[in-house]
Order: structure tokens, then sequence, then C-alpha cells
């Protein structure tokens, strides 16, 4: 007798009829709609998983909704719903936001189409449900696409920015040496006022783009961004790398200044990222340069005795560093001197490079003697198998 009624009641009531038939042909909906759905750019490559993602959970939701038959239940369906990680999962498929709309108004296309064929009528309040279910899911979809890939950019945005300030940083000391070389060479030696009035604007524009840089780099989180970087690690020539190093600072070392040799073995080959590591050993030569007005810079590498990886050194015969402050040199903003206008960020992100690629660092100096800055990164690490 009950199960009568219930079927009297399923005839007779149009959003009890449209619950059953989307709960019965979920399937055939879910066909329809990802036959239609892979004509968008972004969905072509996706496996059926993949593509289906929430969907599924969705048509439930729909189906639960007509049962329910009130706006305040139907309300409470889509809080428990899922489309904001729909929204999410879909930029990382790579969808446009375009398309993410386009996706959810195919299945309500695919269940007008369904409804139709089964002689029941979508007006009145099955389409106010209907639109009531799918409007709030796209808005919650495109909400969390569209907050995601702004933070999204936003990193990006401020990667990109610590990087270019942190590349600014070598050639602005560069420059910045050089004109200390050309001052002492001045001084004392020239008739020209016009001369020493440039140097004198060339060293304060220098200071200017220095001082920019550096709030760049402190706006953008110093080291935060630079420790998420992904490693992009793989076997290479440490000569010619460190050739190519000596060759663009050597005009400024050789001038009156520090003389830098490269010491490492041509053969040798070392297991990094190309690009950090080329920062890694110019921040050591700048630093080296920096605290050797007269000597020689030394750069040089060995493999480790057992295999485990390479050890790759800076070593010269400056000035050197106090004991008591050798152990803080590569804290933030204590690399440098006030005196010589650097913000000291050079060894510590030095340090957070050796770290993220797992290495280890050493340091030793006397005052009067030198310093040897040196670092050790490890091989590739080879399966048992190999």
């Amino acid at each position: 007798m009950c199960a009568a009624h219930s079927h009297q009641e399923s005839t007779i009531n149009p959003l009890i009829q449209l619950s059953d038939l989307v709960h019965q042909h979920r399937e055939v909906l879910l066909t329809r709609w990802r036959g239609l759905v892979r004509a968008l750019p972004s969905a072509r490559e996706l496996s059926t998983p993949t593509l289906n993602d929430h969907i599924p959970a969705l048509l439930v939701e729909v189906s639960q909704a007509f049962r329910r038959n009130s706006d305040a239940a139907t309300a409470d369906v889509l809080a428990e719903g899922t489309p904001p990680e729909h929204g999410l999962q879909r930029l990382h498929d790579g969808y446009m936001i375009e398309e993410v709309v386009a996706e959810y108004n195919i299945l309500r296309g695919c269940i007008h189409d369904l409804a139709s064929e089964h002689g029941i009528n979508l007006q009145g309040k099955p389409f106010h449900i209907l639109n009531l279910v799918f409007d709030s899911a796209i808005g919650l979809a495109v909400q969390t696409f569209s907050m995601n890939r702004a933070l999204e950019v936003q990193r990006r945005r401020n990667e990109y920015l610590a990087f270019i300030a942190h590349d600014l940083r070598t050639p602005l000391n560069a420059v910045a040496l050089a004109s200390k070389v050309l001052e002492v060479q001045f001084s004392g030696k020239t008739d020209e006022p016009q001369a020493v009035k440039m140097l004198k604007v060339l060293q304060r524009n220098v200071q200017t783009l220095s001082l920019l840089v550096a709030n760049v780099i402190e706006e953008n989180a110093n080291l935060e961004t630079e420790s998420g970087v992904r490693l992009e690690r793989r076997q290479l020539d440490l000569w010619p790398l460190v050739e190519s190093l000596v060759y663009d600072l050597n005009p400024v070392a050789g001038t009156g200044s520090a003389k830098l040799i490269n010491d490492v073995p041509e053969e040798l080959e070392i297991y990094a990222d190309a690009h950090l590591l080329r920062r890694m050993i110019q921040n050591l030569i700048a630093n080296a340069i920096t605290h050797t007005p007269r000597g020689e810079v030394v750069i040089g590498a060995a493999a480790n005795a057992d295999g485990s990886g390479v050890e790759c050194w800076v070593r010269d015969n400056g000035c050197g560093i106090a004991p008591d402050r050798l152990d803080k040199i590569f804290d933030k903003y204590e690399s440098e001197t006030r005196d010589q206008g650097g913000l000291g960020l050079g060894l510590t992100i030095f340090k957070a490079f050796v770290e993220v690629h797992e290495g280890t660092l050493h340091v030793e100096s006397e005052v009067g003697t030198g310093s040897r800055f040196s670092f050790i990164l490890p091989n590739r690490q080879r399966s048992a198998g190999a």
C-alpha cells in the first residue's frame, strides 16, 4: 500500500518525478555531459575521473533539492556541496573561467533535455530550484577559481620581483666597486673637476638604485620567496660557469683591486640548479672582492673523497672577519657593514640557496689574513639498482 502511494505521489508531484529521474539516469546525464564538455579546449585531454570531478555529487545535490521542495532546504544542500573544491580543481586542470561556467550550463541543458524526453514540465517551481542550484554552484566555483588564480598571479609576481631585485644587486655592486676604483685612481691625479663631479653623481645614483632594490626585496618577504623556489637540478660543468663569472667581474676586480683566479678542474661536474648556483658563487665572489682591495680571490672546487658530493669554495687574502662577527655573518643585515651602504642580504641569500640544495656550508677567517667560504652540494641520489 505504501509503495503504491509513493508511486502515485511520484506521478503527481513533478519535483519528486524530477528527483527520481536525475537519480535513476545519473550515468546517462554524465555520459551526455562529457560528450558535450569534451568540446571545451581544456577538457579534451582530461581522463574521465578528472573530468567528472564533483559533477556526480552535484547531480545528487540536484536530486535532493528537487525532493526537499523548499528554498531553505535547497540552500542547506548547497552549503554542504563541493563547488568551491571544483573551482580549485578546474584551476589546476588549466580551465579558463569561461569554461568553468560553460560546463555547468551544459549540465543544466542536459537535465532540461532529459526532463523533456520524459514529458516533465520544468516551468515554475522546478525551474526555480534547478536554476538556484546551478547559479549558486557556478558562483561558488567561479569565486574559488578567480580568488586562487589571483593569489597565484600575486605569488608569481612577488617571486619574479624578488628574483629581479636580487639579480640587480650584483651589477649594481659591480658599478659601485668600479666607481670606488676610479675614485682612488683620480684622487690627487687629475685637474678635471668635471670628471670628479660626474663620478660623485654616478656614486649617488648607484646608492639610490641600491636603496630601491633593497625596498623591493624587503616588501617581497625577502627569503620567504627565495626559499620556496622549486629547484631544477641537473648535472652541469662547473668550470665554464665559474669562468663566465670571472670574466664578468674581472673588469672591476682587476682594475687596481683583487685578482680573480678560476681554480676549478675543467672536468668537474656538479649536481645543482644552474641559475641558483651561479648566484651563490657570484655572491661569494662579490663579498670577497669587497673585502680584498689588494690581493687575490681564488674560486676552487673538488669532488668529495667518498663521491657523495662536490665542495666549492671562494678564498681571499683580504681583511678577514673578526671572531665576534664570524657566527653572525649569515644573519639578515649582518653580512655587510653600514658604512659600505649594503643591505646585508648577500650571504644570507647564499645560505638559503645552499640549504634548499640540501647542502652544507662552512667559513674560516682570520683578521688580516683572509677568509675561505665553502659549501658542499650532494650528488644526485641513485637508486639501489643503478
